[in-house]
């Protein structure tokens, strides 16, 4: 049942408030439209009939909360959850248009006088951006899908600071809560609220207070107990600050002779607002459009254009069925899937290791169970990669982090 409570100030609406407590008791609420003061005196008045013995003992201690007055403190900690809920963040707002159109502006105007081979350079940066994401933050990372030496690591670490996305601690810990609470109120980019939401405007709002609660449950030891990740994220801005924009702006403009104006237009806006948004559209695009081979029961889909623009992360209704594997995709070949070309070339180095990867025969097996007898893009065909232990998911039929 729920009920409304209006302070002076705000509105605060509280909903499943108590299951057994009296509907006369908090119809009288409703009607009440200030808290005096003398609270005690004004509830005691309120309540004077109320029917304490018929009470359940869960109700009994709300009746005693509101005795002592507790509830009011009880009513501003709610009012300040349900406020961020809607709260936006207008500075994120201001900024994230305002590099938008910026970007804009810079391919329009800026771009047609650049040269070709600046343009390859913001492409190939692009790319060593989206590579750290893809193969670092996410398939690493987050997931654990494979292991890295070290040199790998510090290799991920530098192309990750390109993206100038936020921290790997941050980055992980939200894709984790996404993967466990998928299309809930505790997903931070949960694509039933629609596609802007899902692709840019979950950062310009505060997170609802589930992703905040379930995010606090995430274990994260393997991510603040790694000593080359401590220091990493310790000292992420100036990373980002010298990877995503110094060092891309300064190279065409000291060994191109590129104008420096283009260089920083074109580095610090096109850029970076396109890799950002290929990254957003895995939340958004992926997760809305296409078809469904493993588990028709989920929103990620399997879509082209999404793996095509993000190296290889569109195949998504795959990889929430088996986030554990390394590829994010079933296609054994490497079309569309450019990440997993670089891992398996790092891993014929010995940098990468400990490929994880189902079997065909289970893949398969999960897709005749639960899929939409769709087949994935290009066809279905048995997995090249030859790992020496098949590692079995907890669950075949959903993922958990």
């Amino acid at each position: 049942m729920s009920i409304h409570l209006i302070n002076v100030t705000q509105k605060l609406q509280v909903e499943n408030w108590s299951k057994n407590a009296s509907r006369e008791t908090f119809r009288s609420l409703k009607r009440t439209s200030e808290f005096s003061r003398r609270h005690r005196e004004c509830f005691s008045a309120i309540v004077s009939d109320f029917p304490v013995a018929k009470m359940s003992t869960t109700s009994i201690k709300l009746f005693n909360h509101f005795k002592s007055g507790t509830w009011i403190i009880y009513l501003r900690q709610m009012g300040a959850q349900l406020g961020a809920r809607q709260q936006i963040i207008w500075i994120n707002v201001v900024l994230i248009t305002l590099w938008h159109l910026l970007a804009v502006y810079t391919a329009v105007i800026l771009v047609p006088r650049m040269q070709i081979i600046t343009i390859l350079w913001g492409y190939f940066v692009g790319i060593v951006g989206g590579f750290g994401v893809t193969a670092g933050a996410h398939r690493l990372w987050a997931h654990r899908a494979y292991k890295a030496k070290l040199p790998l690591q510090l290799i991920l670490l530098m192309c990750y600071s390109t993206a100038g996305q936020n921290s790997v601690f941050d980055w992980v810990r939200d894709h984790r809560v996404h993967h466990k609470f998928s299309e809930t109120d505790a997903d931070p980019h949960n694509a039933k609220r629609g596609f802007f939401f899902a692709h840019v405007g979950w950062l310009m709002q505060r997170k609802h207070p589930e992703v905040l609660k379930k995010g606090a449950l995430i274990d994260m030891s393997d991510i603040t107990g790694d000593p080359i990740l401590a220091f990493h994220t310790k000292y992420f801005n100036y990373f980002k600050l010298f990877f995503c924009f110094i060092f891309p702006v300064l190279v065409p403009y000291i060994v191109l002779k590129e104008p420096f104006y283009h260089c920083f237009m074109g580095i610090c806006f096109i850029r970076y607002i396109l890799g950002l948004n290929f990254t957003w559209s895995v939340n958004s695009a992926a997760h809305i459009w296409g078809n469904k081979p493993y588990d028709k029961r989920i929103n990620p889909a399997e879509n082209l254009t999404v793996s095509i623009l993000a190296m290889g992360e569109g195949w998504h209704n795959y990889h929430h069925v088996f986030p554990w594997d390394y590829r994010a995709a079933e296609l054994g070949h490497y079309l569309f899937n450019s990440t997993t070309v670089i891992i398996d070339l790092f891993a014929k180095i010995g940098w990468a290791y400990d490929l994880k990867s189902p079997s065909p025969e289970l893949v398969q097996k999960i897709s005749k169970k639960y899929g939409d007898g769709t087949e994935p893009y290009l066809g279905r065909s048995p997995s090249h990669h030859d790992h020496p232990e098949e590692v079995p998911h907890p669950d075949h039929t959903v993922a958990s982090n």
